[in-house]
Parts: C-alpha cells; structure tokens; sequence
C-alpha cells in the first residue's frame, strides 16, 4: 500500500470537489481524506494500489462539474497512513 498528498487549487471550495472527491476514491477502493485549506486549496491525501492512486491523481484534473482545476500538485507519504473509508472535513 502506498499513499499520496496532493494540492488542488482553483475553485475547487464550495463546489462539492471534496465530496465528488470522495466518491470517485471509493470508486477505486482508497481511503484517505479531503479537506478544504485556508488558502482556497484543497488537500487529498489517499491510500491503496498504485494503480489506483494514479488514477485518482488523473481525475483530480476533471473534479466535480462546477469545479475548475488550475492545478493539481502530488507527492507521495513517506509512511503510510491508516484510515477507515474516505472522508471530507
């Protein structure tokens, strides 16, 4: 298992990114987390296959409908991180 922390910026705040987010990350069997940040980002740290990861990191780009992606920023968790489902703060 491996996990990721990823940035996304435009407006990505009040558009149910997070919760769209969130969907499509147990779509692909992750866990993790979507929080909004104070700077008008949003951070997504998730966990899983490989595969499913990167397939998470490409549909970032698209998020919800009433989203714009500007920017999609991802590195990967030095260690893992145990979460139980996915969730939205």
């Amino acid at each position: 298992m491996a996990c990721m922390r990823c940035i996304v910026s435009g407006r990505v705040q009040g558009v149910w990114f997070r919760e769209t987010t969130r969907r499509k990350a147990l779509e692909l069997g992750l866990t993790g987390q979507a929080l909004n940040l104070r700077d008008g980002t949003v951070e997504v740290i998730a966990c899983g296959e490989e595969q499913a990861l990167q397939a998470l990191q490409e549909w970032l780009w698209t998020g919800s409908p009433l989203s714009r992606v500007d920017d999609v920023r991802c590195g990967s968790l030095a260690r893992p991180v145990w979460y139980s489902g996915f969730h939205t703060g």
